[in-house]
């Protein structure tokens, strides 16, 4: 039996976590609900942000479920398997690739936010909650999904360099490469942002038509 340090089990547990991270729920839910696939309206990102484009929030809220739960079973499968740090940071990575270039739809994924949310409980719960709390305040008084979820991206990082770089450097790299990543994702909101033609989300107010520029 492999020991949980050893290369070829942290091996395991990272091709477990991206296959684990590659399943589309927001393709699957659509599927299962009789939905669009969410790949051909809106941003074409099959993401929650998109299938609530469909007008169907019940779609919308699962898919966000199941996108942070995958991250976060990916995480406890691998606490339970005792990994160290350095095993869960590369597990908690991979499971949020997967989200971005998963294996099932040609490596074209979502942007990884409920994904990496969820991962990030379990390893950086303080750091964590700090990038909720950042994008909650930033959607609210922006209403721009976009904003909130780059600012939450760019805190998260920053938070864990405060609160975990006495524990190692590990944690704040990766959580620094995983923030870098879904703001690069983001690329073209940010070019939308810029033009002014970013969708601003209305509360209680019924979509009309979908445009590939949301």
């Amino acid at each position: 039996m492999l020991a949980p340090d050893s290369f070829l089990f942290i091996l395991q547990a990272v091709v477990l976590a991206y296959l684990l991270g590659s399943i589309p729920f927001a393709v699957v839910v659509s599927k299962a609900m009789g939905l669009k696939d969410p790949r051909s309206y809106g941003s074409g990102n099959p993401g929650a942000t998109n299938v609530l484009r469909s007008g169907n929030k019940p779609a919308a809220a699962l898919t966000l479920l199941g996108d942070a739960l995958k991250g976060w079973l990916a995480m406890w499968f691998a606490m339970r398997a005792g990994l160290d740090v350095t095993g869960l940071a590369w597990v908690a990575l991979a499971v949020f690739l997967g989200h971005l270039y998963p294996v099932f739809l040609s490596f074209k994924g979502g942007k990884g936010v409920a994904t990496s949310a969820g991962a990030l409980i379990g390893i950086a719960p303080a750091a964590t909650g700090l990038g909720l709390l950042v994008w909650i305040v930033a959607f609210v008084l922006s209403r721009y999904v976009s904003v909130a979820s780059i600012l939450a991206a760019l805190s998260v990082p920053v938070s864990a360099w405060w609160l975990y770089r006495r524990d190692g450097l590990v944690l704040p790299i990766a959580l620094t490469v995983l923030g870098a990543l879904i703001v690069w994702r983001h690329h073209g909101n940010i070019r939308r942002l810029a033009a002014g033609t970013e969708h601003r989300f209305e509360f209680g107010r019924k979509r009309r038509g979908m445009t590939k520029s949301e």
